[in-house]
C-alpha cells in the first residue's frame, strides 16, 4: 500500500507543479495532497504542526494569488476602474480563453477598465503592467511552495 500512496503522492506533486501555470489545476493544494499521501505511508511521518502550517501556507498562497494582480494594478496607479477590470478580465480569461486567458485577461481587463474610466492609454497600460507583474509574483509564490514540497518529498524518501 505504501508504494501506491507514494506513487499517487508523486503524481499529485507533479500535477501541482503543472498547476502553477495551468489555471485548470489548483497547484499548491494538489502538491499538499501529495504530502498528505506521503504522510499516510509507514515510511514518513510529518508532525501535525508541519501539516497544519503547510495547509495554512497553501490557503494563503491560493487566496493571495487571486488578489495580487489587482493589488499590482493599484500599485501601478490603477483606479477602481482598473481593479474591477482586472477582476473581470481574470474571470473571463480563465473561463473563455484558458490557459492564456489567465495571463492576458488581468492585463487586458485592467487596461480596458482604465480606458473606460477615462485614463490615457499610457496610464492604462501602466495599470495593466501592474496586474501582469502581480500575476507573475503569484505564480512565483506557487512555484516556491510546490518546489519546497517536492524537495521535502524526495528528501524524506531518500
Amino acid at each position: 500500500m505504501d508504494i501506491v500512496l507514494i506513487i499517487l503522492g508523486a503524481i499529485c506533486l507533479l500535477a501541482g507543479l503543472a498547476g502553477c501555470l495551468l489555471p485548470i489545476l489548483p497547484g499548491p493544494p494538489l502538491a499538499y495532497i501529495g504530502m498528505v499521501l506521503l504522510h499516510f505511508t509507514d515510511k514518513v511521518q510529518f508532525t501535525t504542526t508541519q501539516l497544519i502550517i503547510w495547509l495554512i501556507l497553501v490557503i494563503v498562497i491560493q487566496v493571495a494569488d487571486n488578489f495580487i494582480p489587482m493589488l499590482g494594478t493599484k500599485k501601478f496607479g490603477g483606479t477602481k476602474w482598473g481593479i474591477w477590470g482586472c477582476l473581470a478580465g481574470t474571470l473571463l480569461g480563465v473561463i473563455l480563453f484558458p490557459p492564456w486567458g489567465i495571463i492576458i485577461g488581468p492585463f487586458a481587463g485592467a487596461v480596458i477598465g482604465e480606458l473606460l474610466g477615462g485614463k490615457e492609454t499610457q496610464q492604462a497600460i501602466r495599470a495593466g503592467l501592474g496586474s501582469f507583474i502581480g500575476f507573475m509574483l503569484g505564480t512565483i509564490m506557487k512555484f516556491m511552495i510546490c518546489g519546497y514540497f517536492i524537495y521535502v518529498f524526495i528528501r524524506e524518501l531518500i
